[in-house]
């Protein structure tokens, strides 16, 4: 399995498909996406997308909780449900037809269309793929207990990410499993299941179930 953008995300699939131009990694655009947002905000047209604080879009078809709290910079984009108590903190994109949860927190993300983290989630410095589903209390964990560089376990070799922040970039159709835990720098290939409970880093292929750390099955 490849780690770049093509093998995991299908970029038809969200708003943000200009932030991933000319990346080497996927986890390259982290860094970019508060700045790209306030560029594409810009963009937006008036008739569907409301301005509601200082860079904060949100289309005029979401349904927002009154109890969500809501930081720029900000896109919400079509259909998107965000419900009670939700808490994005900014710099983060949510797709057309995502549900962003019950006391979920958002941060410094990009969520793909369709895509679900309904219950207790914590979901930073991310990407999470069309269709891609948390289950509740699943999270990235995106920042390493010593606070040092992330890297990322791939066929034996561990490439420098450069970030010090970084969860985890979960591919298109994915099921992560209540309680599971991707810890910093995890990759999670298309069409692939995590257990519940797991605690998962590295790579994880494409069309695989992760029951463990040493027990990783294709699907059939």
């Amino acid at each position: 399995m490849e780690i770049k953008v093509d093998s995991l995300l299908i970029l038809e699939h969200t708003i943000a498909k200009d932030l991933f131009g000319g990346v080497e990694w996927p986890w390259d655009v982290i860094p970019k996406i508060s700045e790209f947002i306030i560029e594409l905000g810009q963009t937006l047209s008036a008739e569907k997308y409301d301005r509601i604080g200082e860079n904060i879009w949100v289309s005029k078809s979401a349904k927002i909780s009154q109890t969500a709290s809501l930081n720029g910079p900000l896109i919400v984009d079509e259909d998107v449900e965000i419900r009670h108590c939700a808490y994005i903190r900014g710099s983060s994109i949510i797709g057309k037809g995502a549900v962003v949860g019950n006391s979920t927190e958002i941060k410094n993300s990009v969520l793909f269309d369709s895509t679900n983290v309904p219950h207790y989630n914590y979901i930073g410095d991310s990407i999470l793929g069309y269709k891609a589903h948390m289950g509740a209390g699943s999270i990235t964990s995106n920042v390493k207990s010593d606070k040092s560089i992330i890297t990322v376990l791939y066929n034996g070799n561990r490439i420098d990410t450069g970030l010090k922040k970084f969860g985890a970039i979960v591919g298109d159709f994915v099921e992560v499993g209540c309680n599971a835990v991707l810890n910093p720098g995890t990759i999670i290939g298309k069409n692939s299941s995590v257990y519940p409970l797991s605690s998962v880093r590295g790579v994880v292929p494409t069309n695989s179930i992760y029951k463990s750390a040493n027990t990783i099955v294709e699907k059939v």
